[in-house]
């Protein structure tokens, strides 16, 4: 490490390093086009064979008119719609056939009816009435955006008002899209408003803190220099690959992504610069401290990143687009933060040296002593280092059993509430109540059927000897089903019939998606009492419902797959990094039992104080990668500390004095990292801020009891078995403090 540390800080070769810095990011900003350029955040979360992909390629060959995207225009008035506004209604629609919308599909003719036919649809009070507009299924949310406008301008002009930005609740008439484009819609709308606040709230916080912790403004700056750095080469790199089709990017990672980068990335920062502040303290040459410093953290730097990045790279094996799409700009994007913590901050901390902590600059006693002679102030008191042998790392080697029994007990309540968590794929109850696709979809399930938001498609290969109105009658019957169309004839396939259903249930629900499996089951049946084969591979359902159905299996099934895989890599690194399988087993044993008490204690603060039914169904893959991962940042970072000095110091010693000298910097590192996580719960958008809420309480339980406490605990009972199978060199006769402070 000592000829990497002279060629990045050295005393020429310092603005080298940062010139390259420079450089790079000059060129790439120049060459190639900004991750946000390349967003897709209509890109498909599910593989080609699922049955609900399979089923929406049948719908658009043989249903050609109805297998648009819907818009549910929903229009309301208290006390109940007018004629006249039935006739706006009916005006609207005629223009819409005549002057269609980009990207529109199909729109009914509801222009050609008199006012007096539209009400035979108006709900039982006649307040509400529900019409379609259908849109490519090409057509990105950003294009649907842009049509959607155009329809509301549309409606001003022949209404001559805006019944867009009329209360619900009011005696005006008022109007709601809603459906899949309105939700589409609101949900990258929500994202895209999200960006700028997030990344402004998590620089104000990060600054914040570091100036809280180091009363420094030109350190509290160096962080955020190499995180911007960083991100700066980040982007490009992402938006090339998006550019070559090489990954699918959205807004929600790229929205995190910033989050890990600040969050991790100031923690990689703070592990060197809390080193060079410590040894500044002893040693009178800037140079040979940084030079230190970087050869006794850069390992656990290294270490620490390496293993975030392969935890993440690991969402590759998902097959859900919403996991998969995070792996590589997540993994990217740590691994240039660590580049940038391991070049860019040591020549950074090289360039401003002692000044970087100003006004509180750390020096040695002798320097002190000279700087009060100077100034013609008596010499400072020397402080006495005893202390260092007390604090946590003290209470920790005194009393390993209590501390183990206590935190083991607490972790464990806390991770028993786990088992109760209940879990939502519904997309709309992570929309804030006001939005506009939230407040189409109330009316429609309080006038109507819930189902009509989005019906599902049943299509049936009769292979003709099955009669329609026979298979309508049957579907009609099932307790779940609200209303069934009437059979449609296939464009192609005469024999396939089609059939649009309306379920009793919200259609995001979780009861509206155990259906899908029940429904194909009873057309299979009903199908094999008519004398056709393989009856399984002649039904299919596509529409929301089933969409969802299948985005919940195959989630379930990476969860099941990821989370071992993830690990397994951990243990296998910090066995080839430790070379010890007791310490492995514990360090991952003591993250894992973490993760699940962040997931307790999150969902005791979600459900019983927030209100929430249920947790996004993505949220423990989520949390358990980036938790597990950046869990283990700490314990490598405290463990790696312990096993140097160790080598010069009786055990207890070293996990007294590993513990305590530790603990200011991953205690700072800890804060920042949960409060940049916790910003996420500032946002209008359930599933970030539940995301956000278990992520930082997992980081806090690390930082102040995992990494503290159990961990050096564990390690203190264990002895010197904590390092089987690897040898223990015995160190009998403690050193003294000062001696030992600087390594």
């Amino acid at each position: 490490m000592t000829g990497y540390g002279k060629w990045v800080a050295g005393s020429k070769t310092k603005w080298i390093t940062l010139l390259v810095w420079i450089a790079v990011v000059g060129a790439l900003t120049m060459l190639w086009p900004a991750v946000n350029s390349q967003v897709d955040n209509n890109a498909a979360n599910l593989p080609e064979d699922s049955q609900s992909v399979q089923a929406a390629k049948i719908s658009e060959r043989e249903f050609p008119t109805g297998s648009g995207i819907p818009a549910l225009l929903v229009w309301h008035r208290e006390g109940g719609l007018t004629e006249k506004d039935l006739t706006h209604v009916g005006a609207i629609y005629n223009k819409l056939t005549q002057e269609p919308l980009p990207h529109q599909n199909f729109v009914p003719p509801l222009g050609n009816l008199p006012p007096q036919a539209l009400q035979a649809s108006l709900s039982e009070d006649d307040s509400t009435l529900v019409t379609p507009v259908l849109f490519d299924k090409t057509a990105d949310s950003e294009q649907l955006g842009v049509a959607v406008t155009q329809l509301k301008e549309m409606i001003r002009t022949e209404t001559g008002g805006d019944p867009t930005a009329a209360k619900v609740e009011g005696s005006d008439l008022s109007l709601r899209v809603t459906g899949p484009v309105g939700i589409s819609i609101d949900a990258t709308g929500l994202f895209q408003n999200a960006d700028v606040a997030l990344l402004m709230a998590t620089v104000i916080l990060v600054l914040v803190f570091l100036l809280l912790i180091y009363r420094s403004p030109i350190l509290a700056f160096i962080p955020l220099i190499a995180v911007g750095f960083a991100y700066g080469v980040t982007s490009p790199l992402l938006g090339k690959m998006a550019q070559e089709g090489w990954i699918t990017v959205d807004s929600q990672a790229v929205s995190i992504m910033t989050v890990l980068l600040f969050g991790a990335g100031t923690d990689y920062c703070l592990f060197l610069i809390s080193r060079f502040r410590q040894i500044l303290k002893i040693e009178n040459s800037k140079s040979r401290a940084l030079l230190r410093s970087i050869t006794d953290s850069s390992g656990a730097i290294a270490m620490s990143g390496f293993t975030v990045v392969l935890a993440l790279f690991a969402l590759l094996l998902a097959q859900s687009g919403a996991y998969h799409r995070f792996a590589i700009p997540f993994s990217l994007a740590i691994f240039i933060m660590g580049i940038a913590s391991l070049t860019l901050v040591p020549a950074l901390l090289a360039i401003f040296g002692r000044t970087s902590f100003f006004p509180f600059i750390p020096r040695t006693p002798q320097m002190e002593v000279n700087r009060a002679k100077a100034k013609g102030k008596p010499a400072p008191k020397v402080k006495s280092s005893h202390i260092r042998n007390r604090g946590i790392g003290g209470l920790v080697v005194s009393r390993p059993w209590a501390i183990v029994g206590v935190t083991v007990v607490a972790l464990g309540i806390l991770a028993s509430f786990s088992s109760g968590i209940k879990f939502t794929y519904d997309i709309l109850s992570s929309f804030p109540k006001d939005m506009e696709s939230r407040q189409g979809f109330d009316l429609i399930g309080k006038q109507f059927s819930p189902g009509e938001l989005a019906p599902a498609k049943l299509m049936i290969d009769t292979k003709g000897k099955a009669d329609g109105a026979d298979l309508k009658v049957m579907l009609g019957g099932i307790s779940y089903v609200d209303t069934v169309s009437d059979p449609q004839q296939g464009a192609i396939d005469k024999n396939i019939l089609g059939f649009d259903i309306e379920f009793k249930n919200n259609p995001y629900s979780l009861e509206a998606m155990s259906h899908i499996p029940a429904l194909l089951s009873t057309t299979e049946q009903a199908l094999l009492e008519v004398g056709i084969e393989n009856p399984a591979d002649n039904v299919w359902v596509s529409g929301q419902t089933a969409t969802q159905h299948d985005t919940k299996q195959v989630g379930e099934r990476d969860t099941d797959l990821i989370i071992p895989v993830v690990i397994g890599m951990i243990t296998l690194l910090l066995l080839l990094y430790l070379r010890s399988v007791i310490a492995t087993v514990y360090l991952v044993g003591t993250v894992i039992l973490s993760f699940f008490s962040a997931l307790g204690l999150g969902w005791i603060i979600i459900h019983y104080v927030l209100g929430a039914d249920a947790i996004q169904g993505a949220i423990p893959l989520y949390s358990f990668v980036f938790l597990v991962a950046l869990g283990e940042d700490y314990n490598i970072f405290m463990i790696s500390n312990i096993w140097k000095k160790r080598k010069k110091m009786p055990l207890k010693q070293a996990i007294s004095e590993g513990v305590n000298e530790t603990s200011s910097v991953i205690t700072s590192a800890g804060l920042i990292l949960a409060g940049t996580f916790a910003v996420l719960a500032s946002l209008p958008i359930q599933v970030l801020v539940q995301f956000g809420i278990i992520t930082a309480i997992g980081i806090l339980l690390d930082t102040f009891v995992v990494r503290p406490f159990l961990v050096p605990a564990i390690t203190m009972l264990f002895g010197r078995l904590a390092f089987w199978p690897g040898k223990h060199q015995e160190v009998e006769k403690p050193l003294p403090v000062h001696e030992s402070s600087g390594d």
